[in-house]
């Protein structure tokens, strides 16, 4: 990409990284919303229950679950037993 003034720019991209808590333990993460979390924690594909702050979060409504720093997030996978 060139400048105005003819020379090439860089695009720069700035991630703001959040201290939050997942299932209680101290993560820095740079994800903006709980689908992307999960994605970078390595859930990408896990059938798994998810809140922030105590609150039930759908799947569906995942990507549109904004993160900030302070935030408690819990992701439970279900469990067999009986």
């Amino acid at each position: 990409m060139k400048s105005p003034s003819g020379s090439r720019s860089t695009l720069r991209v700035k991630y703001v990284m959040k201290d939050i808590l997942v299932n209680s333990t101290p993560v820095l993460c740079q994800s903006d919303n709980l689908a992307a979390l999960l994605i970078e924690l390595g859930y990408e594909n896990a059938v798994v229950a998810t809140a922030v702050n105590g609150e039930f979060v759908a799947q569906h409504s995942r990507g549109t679950s904004l993160l900030k720093t302070g935030d408690k997030v819990e992701i439970l996978a279900p469990m067999q037993g009986g």
